[in-house]
């Protein structure tokens, strides 16, 4: 019988990644990692990259496509989630998710699309004017209406 090959542990093109940690409170009635915590988790990690790229703190979640979960975890495990910008429209920005388990080195979950819309102060999608994504904080939003100025360095 011929060997399946392993899946590459690198994500193509994942620009952005960050790791949480399974705790006890995250863990459903089987002892795994419960959806609902890790679908928070990626939503607020999309949330986050979504502002710096669109220079907007008022930019929301708009559609999230198919989710496909491949494996699981369990308390203690290290999870690691990885976004990519894939589309700039005119006033929102599509991305891909990975989550994958760092102890098992298994892909959790996928989710192909995963869309933010930049708001206006009326509440309204606004254009952003962004093509490409940024590394840099030159895009990262300098005033919030509720803070006032976010002094950065």
């Amino acid at each position: 019988m011929a060997k399946q090959k392993e899946p590459t542990w690198s994500e193509d093109g994942l620009n952005f990644r960050t790791r949480k940690w399974v705790r006890p409170e995250d863990l459903n009635a089987n002892g795994s990692l419960f959806g609902g915590s890790l679908l928070k988790w990626i939503d607020e990690e999309a949330a986050i990259y979504a502002i710096v790229q669109l220079g907007n703190h008022r930019a929301v979640t708009k559609h999230i496509s198919e989710i496909t979960f491949e494996a699981s975890a369990v308390q203690g495990d290290l999870i690691e989630i990885g976004l990519k910008a894939t589309h700039f429209g005119t006033t929102s920005l599509t991305m891909r998710a990975v989550a994958r388990n760092m102890i098992t080195r298994k892909r959790i979950l996928t989710i192909d699309k995963i869309v933010f819309v930049s708001l206006g102060d009326d509440g309204k999608p606004t254009p952003h004017g962004y093509r490409e994504t940024t590394y840099d904080r030159d895009r990262m939003p300098t005033e919030h209406a509720v803070t006032g100025t976010i002094r950065l360095p």
